[in-house]
């Protein structure tokens, strides 16, 4: 066998290895959006109290991989892959994020 074709399967590898890891998280999508929904029912409760805009109810990058963990660690989830499954869900399109700290939900993200 020759150097080109070691070179090749392990490149086949390394893409099925990505590709599965993609899935993986991406099938956190829906229990994650859940958790962020639940976080973000609670913040447009406490800013109807305030008698302000709900539309501008956001929950903290790190509070809501906190609740994942929290909510999901007995199946594995830990603090890394909690970080991926955020920025898959923000590569989806399913989250925004209002500058480098809060997100919110894309209209139509909802778990």
């Amino acid at each position: 066998m020759n150097m080109q074709t070691n070179l090749s399967n392990q490149t086949d590898k390394d893409n099925l290895l990505e590709e599965k890891r993609k899935q993986s998280y991406q099938s956190w999508h829906e229990p994650a959006l859940r958790t962020l929904s639940g976080l973000l029912e609670i913040r447009k409760k406490n800013l109807a109290r305030q008698n302000r805009d709900e539309k501008n109810a956001a929950v903290k990058r790190e509070e809501f991989m906190q609740a994942l963990i929290d909510q999901h660690g007995k199946h594995g989830l830990y603090l890394g892959h909690a970080g991926q499954i955020i920025s898959s869900l923000y590569r989806a399109k399913r989250i925004r994020y209002l500058g480098s700290t809060f997100i919110q939900m894309n209209e139509g993200g909802e778990a």
